[in-house]
Parts: structure tokens; C-alpha cells; sequence
């Protein structure tokens, strides 16, 4: 993903405008000052993730010539890569691969095709040094609870049913409502807070009624005895869903294929090309500006442009400056960051899960990774396995600060004391730090959006695709979507508004664009408004 920083120097001489390039030729000149220009591409895009890779597969299949300027040195994938560590090879979070989308499917399978795993969905919670079935499993929870805790969890959700909170404001509302206070204590509270970094009674009731919607109490006590309610228009509950397809060599084998099918088709793909600014009359953009580790810069030139950037970046980088008004907006965006703590393990064999959630306020540590259990080939000696410890916390605090040296003791002690790993097991270990992993939605978040796009829209030749492209905390089959819609736009094979992909990347012509900004992407928790 294209990081954060401030915008170059302007040149003195003018801007390359697109109407001086002759249709698909290219040409590169050096320039004296150390930069390359180089054009003409139908597309130029910021960004080699899955929105990227998507747009950039989408118009070499339609002949276009485009090229993806990656800011990552090694990866591309972007939040979907997979790293690699001494042969053993880890998730940025678990990437399950699932779509309501037939197109998003048949992308999937066309790229990977029999590299696809069918992988088991095996999660539990940990918590009071137990660990729970997730989703809940009534009769597995109240034994491991004990009778007098289960006594209480029933008589705390009828007290919930008979005498609901009102008004329903926040996230704590909501699941006290539903499940009772006593299970959202144990189940919901500590985890949510670890994830955003806020109290549960500060996040908007809506977050949860999007994020949990489909499964209730009833739900999943009838789940685990498999007696089957319908839902409305036999809709899947995602929460619920046991099953999904992994590529065998993790997320990053999806998009290093993608990556090779667009080089094969006439695109480009380069690593290591930060884009720094981007060069606009007021009405087109003219160029993207790159720079590379050693300080050298690039010129790209297009037709079109499409910024899978964080909006903040991309906003910054505008050359002339954007408005005061827009550039406070931007500023003003705020993300949750995310770093992973990888350890090897002396054991062939840990734990049965995928991955596992940690409820427990005695550790930092939030989720805890498998990854030989999502594929064996993520482990290159069988002997020996491998477990992502997932924080999350704000760039710059002291999580994020601490060395990997500390971190890895952190883990290692962590993995301990909850009873997974001894930590005599562990025998080595690395550690990845992932700035802007999820997009915030604070209280002001959505009238930030709302200026950025109105002053996004006077630029006739570019398009936003993506989870930091267009602010929304959305899964890999919605920055697909929208990256789709984005290149057809580019075709001229018609005219879509991406920011009405919904959350299950279908897309919807109805409604305005405040009720499109309520579709595009997978809810992210909102302060409560002021009564």
C-alpha cells in the first residue's frame, strides 16, 4: 500500500498534459534533475492490492495498457500479501476467501483454480483461561461457564428481552439488548475494545446491527443443534459460515498470479514507487508522481488515473495544493494500525484452530493466527509450526514503538500465559508492522468524506477503488468490485458510481449518495452522536 508523506517539491517547468501524447506509445527521457518521465498508459494506477491488481487485470484483458505503481519494494497484495520469514509464510490477519459475488467467485477461480484449499472454519474465544466455540455453541458455553455464571447469563438476557435499553444508542446497547449484559461482558466488551482502541459505550449502535447482523442468541443456540432458520430471502449468515477457500500458499499467491496475468497482458507493475504527487489542472490529472528508495523520481503519464491510496496520501499529494477546506478534511481522517508477532514453534502440532479470538483483559494480544492449520504449506518443516499474534493499536504508541526484540518477548510471554504455546516452545520469531490497516469512522469521518468527494469530482479522469482509496473498512470482494466498476468506467463500459458497491460487492443504483456511503464497505464503529 502506498504510504503517507509529504508532497514534493513543484517544478518549475509546466506540467506534461495528456494532450500532448499520442495513443498508446510509449516513452521514457531522462531528465537531468534525476527524473524519468514515461507514458502514454490508458490507466496509471497508485496501489498493487486487490483493488489494483483487480482494475489493472480488468483493462489488460480489454487490450488497455496500464501500469501499477506499488509503493512496497517486495509485496504486492497490500493488506492480502503473504510475508515470508525464513520459509515460513504468514497472513497480514487471516484472509478467508468468500463472496456472495458470482463475478468475484469466478475471478477467484479462474486465477487460482485448483491452488484453491477448502479450509474448515475452526475458531474459538478465549476467556477465564477457557476456551468457547465460536460461533457460540450454548451447550459447549454454559458447561465451560458453570451453572452458577449460566444462571446468571439467563437471567440477565430475559431481564434484556423484557426491559431493553432505550434509547438504542451505542454498540453496548445494542448487544445488551440482544444477548444480555452479562454475555456481552464476557463475550463482546474486552475484544471490541482492543480492535478500535475505544469504550463500547462510545461506539454507535449502528456498527453492531451491520457488523452482527443475522445472529442472535436464538440463532446460534439453534445453529449448534443444526435446526436450520431461514433467514430473509435465504440469506447466509456470515458470522455462521463454516467453510471457505484458501489459497495454498496463503492470500499473496492470488495476487502475485494476478500481478504476472497483467505483466503477460501488456501492464506493468513496479515496486519500490511511492507516489509523492500528483499533477493537475483543475479539471484532469496529468501525471502521478513516483519516488523510489534512492530518492529518484518518475512521471507517469495517462489517460486515466485510479488512486487506491489512502485519501489522506492522495489528498496531500495534489499538485497545486487542494483547498485549505479539503486538506483539513483529509487531515482529520484517522486510521487503526495493526502489527502482527510472528513466532516459530518447536511443536508439530499446537492447537485445532484457524484462528482464535482473545476476550481475556489479562493480555494485549487480540487474535492469534494458525497458519499451518489454514494451509500445511505455509510451514516449510513439518516438524515445526507457526502462529500470527495480531495487536492492534495506533501508529506511534507504545505497542507500535516497542522493538522487535521486546515485541517477540511480549508474544512469547503472552502465547504462555493463555495457555497455547509454552513459551520454551517458541525458537524464533518476526514481527510486521501495517500502518493504516483499517479506516476509521469516527464522529467526523463521513463529513470529511463528503468534502473530499466533492472536490474529488471535478476531475474528470479519476476514479477511487479500495478499503484506504475510499475510507471504507470493507472485505477483499468489495475493493474488487469497486476496482471493477472503476476500470469499466475507464472502458467506457458505462458509468457506475463505485461508492454503490454494498458490503456483499453488489452493486445498487438506488439511493443518494448519503445512502450509498452507508453501502460501500463493511461497517467500522462510529462514536455515539450527540442526543
Amino acid at each position: 500500500m502506498d504510504g503517507e508523506s509529504g508532497m514534493g517539491s513543484q517544478e518549475s517547468r509546466p506540467a506534461t498534459t495528456r494532450s500532448n501524447l499520442p495513443p498508446h506509445r510509449w516513452h521514457r527521457v531522462e531528465d537531468p534533475d534525476r527524473e524519468a518521465v514515461v507514458g502514454a498508459y490508458e490507466a496509471v494506477i497508485a496501489g498493487a492490492g486487490p483493488a489494483g491488481l483487480t482494475a489493472a487485470l480488468e483493462l489488460t484483458r480489454h487490450g488497455r495498457r496500464c501500469v501499477v505503481v506499488e509503493a512496497d519494494p517486495h509485496l504486492v497484495g497490500g493488506i492480502s500479501r503473504t510475508d515470508v520469514y525464513k520459509g515460513y509464510r504468514f497472513d497480514i490477519g487471516g484472509h478467508r476467501f468468500f463472496s456472495k459475488s458470482p463475478e468475484v467467485n469466478a475471478f477467484w477461480d479462474e486465477v487460482l483454480g485448483d491452488q484453491f484449499l477448502r479450509r474448515p472454519r475452526l475458531s474459538r474465544i478465549y476467556y477465564d483461561r477457557k476456551f468457547f466455540h465460536y460461533p457460540l455453541r450454548p451447550v459447549d458455553a454454559l458447561r465451560k461457564l458453570g451453572p452458577i455464571r449460566s444462571a446468571r447469563i439467563l437471567a440477565s438476557y430475559l431481564k434484556a428481552r423484557m426491559k431493553p435499553i432505550e434509547p438504542e444508542r451505542s454498540f453496548e446497547d445494542w448487544i445488551v439488548n440482544r444477548f444480555g449484559r452479562t454475555l456481552f461482558d464476557i463475550f463482546f466488551k474486552t475484544y471490541t475494545e482492543k480492535v478500535w482502541g475505544m469504550p463500547t459505550s462510545a461506539i454507535s449502535a449502528d456498527w453492531a446491527a451491520q457488523r452482527i447482523k443475522g445472529l442472535s442468541l436464538i440463532k446460534a443456540a439453534l445453529s449448534a443443534l443444526r435446526i436450520g432458520l431461514p433467514s430473509r430471502g435465504g440469506e447466509v449468515v456470515k458470522t455462521l459460515i463454516e467453510e471457505f477457500k484458501y489459497p495454498r500458499l496463503g492470500p499473496g499467491q492470488m495476487w502475485e498470479a494476478v500481478r504476472d496475468r497483467v505483466q503477460d497482458g501488456g501492464g506493468s507493475v513496479q515496486l519500490g514507487r511511492r507516489v509523492d504527487r500528483i499533477e493537475h489542472d483543475g479539471r484532469s490529472i496529468n501525471a502521478f508522481v513516483s519516488v523510489d528508495p534512492e530518492g529518484r523520481t518518475t512521471r507517469y503519464l495517462g489517460r486515466h488515473f485510479l488512486s487506491t491510496m489512502p485519501i489522506r496520501h492522495l489528498i496531500n499529494a495534489m499538485s497545486p495544493a487542494a483547498p485549505d477546506e479539503v486538506r483539513e478534511a483529509a487531515s482529520g481522517l484517522r486510521y487503526r494500525d495493526f502489527l502482527t508477532v510472528v513466532l516459530i514453534v518447536n511443536r508439530a502440532e499446537t492447537f485445532p484452530d484457524t484462528w482464535i479470538y482473545v476476550h481475556d483483559p489479562c493480555v494485549r494480544l487480540g487474535r492469534v493466527q494458525n497458519f499451518k492449520n489454514w494451509s500445511p504449506e505455509m510451514v516449510p518443516d513439518p516438524n515445526t509450526s507457526s502462529l500470527g499474534l495480531e495487536y492492534f493499536c495506533f501508529e506511534g504508541d507504545d505497542l507500535w514503538g516497542m522493538s522487535d526484540t521486546d515485541l517477540i518477548d511480549l508474544g512469547r510471554r503472552e502465547i504462555d500465559t493463555i495457555g497455547l504455546v509454552p513459551a520454551s516452545s517458541v525458537i524464533d520469531g518476526c514481527v510486521v508492522r501495517m500502518p493504516k490497516a483499517y479506516p476509521v469512522y469516527d464522529d467526523s469521518y463521513r463529513d470529511r468524506v463528503a468534502i473530499i468527494r466533492r472536490w474529488l469530482s471535478r476531475f474528470d479522469n479519476l476514479e477511487l477503488a479500495g478499503r484506504n482509496g475510499m475510507h471504507k473498512y470493507n472485505n477483499q470482494d468489495h475493493s474488487m468490485m469497486t476496482a471493477l466498476l472503476a476500470a469499466r468506467n475507464i472502458l467506457g463500459l458505462g458509468s457506475y458510481d463505485t461508492w454503490k458497491v454494498n458490503t456483499d460487492a453488489e452493486y445498487h443504483e438506488e439511493g443518494g449518495d448519503d445512502a450509498s456511503a452507508d453501502l460501500a464497505g463493511r461497517a467500522v464503529p462510529r462514536r455515539v452522536e450527540a442526543a
